[in-house]
């Protein structure tokens, strides 16, 4: 048996430009604070502990919730997940485009989809580069307790060649308590390339009955890659487009470039200054041009 620690802490300085000039400051994103240990014969239990900001508070503040809570049972080509678990909506996205503390990816970004959530979930890998993925949860995500009596269920699969090509397909649908409202509906697909000194990806994303409102679909394409110049260097660029059926979200809809460099400091510290550029779909709104300096800390 054996365990360690888990501490990441996000951060970032930002200014605005233009009609955001006043938009700048530090600002702590998120810190995760957690301990996992390995019980040995495929058994690990891990509890995670999220700080950061809720909506339902002034901004000024901070809460606390429970992220993870959940043991992890591998057992040949299975492996099984039970608690409050990370989901899969966009796990493996995640992980390919590499920045969460600088962005979160397309999904999780636009709130889609929690990256956590009560329930069970299990994988089996059929050989090396090909596996299956299905998960049962609450679909209300972590930071809120049961209150609706519906689940939502996914399934996905990943293709993972040898020679650095990745694919991912995942869908799900959240049942919806009230028999007057509809089912949420997600799609998600994604190809990607990693080679030694370079990675490239790109996802096309679908919701149907967006907050359980019958049509109010939404569709959005994510393009990222990085490269790396050296283990202490990596440059990165990013696309997100995101719309809405007949245009009912257009107040939201919008266009976002991002660019950027990444720095590691040793061990534990990284830091990536970048530059984005919000871009509305809404006739007059303005683009919005942002620049960061995004800080990891962490083991």
């Amino acid at each position: 048996p054996k365990g360690k620690a888990i501490i990441r802490i996000f951060s970032n300085f930002h200014t605005g430009f233009g009609q955001d000039k006043n938009d700048r400051g530090f600002e702590l994103n998120r810190s995760y604070l957690g301990y996992q240990y390995d019980l040995g014969k495929g058994l690990q239990i891990k509890a995670v502990m999220d700080v950061g900001k809720s909506s339902a508070v002034d901004d000024l503040q901070r809460i606390a919730f429970i992220k993870n809570a959940q043991i992890t049972w591998k057992t040949g080509r299975w492996t099984l997940n039970a608690g409050l678990i990370s989901t899969t909506q966009f796990k493996v996205q995640e992980d390919f485009w590499g920045y969460r503390y600088m962005m979160m990816s397309f999904q999780d970004y636009y709130k889609w989809g929690s990256s956590a959530d009560l329930g069970v979930s299990a994988a089996y890998k059929f050989t090396d580069w090909l596996s299956v993925d299905g998960i049962v949860v609450n679909g209300e995500g972590y930071k809120k307790v049961q209150k609706n009596d519906g689940l939502q269920y996914g399934l996905g699969t990943t293709i993972q060649r040898v020679g650095g090509l990745m694919f991912r397909l995942y869908g799900s649908v959240n049942e919806s308590a009230d028999e007057t409202k509809e089912n949420i509906t997600n799609f998600a697909t994604m190809v990607g390339y990693k080679g030694k000194s370079f990675s490239i990806a790109a996802e096309y994303n679908w919701m149907g009955n967006t907050k359980n409102v019958k049509d109010a679909n939404q569709s959005g394409v994510s393009v990222y890659g990085t490269l790396k110049l050296n283990k202490q260097f990596e440059w990165y660029a990013r696309y997100d487009c995101l719309s809405s059926k007949d245009d009912w979200n257009l107040a939201k809809d919008e266009s976002m470039v991002m660019t950027g460099a990444q720095f590691k400091l040793g061990k534990y510290i990284k830091l990536a200054p970048n530059f984005r550029v919000y871009m509305p779909k809404q006739d007059g709104a303005k683009d919005r041009y942002m620049a960061y300096v995004s800080c990891f800390f962490g083991i």
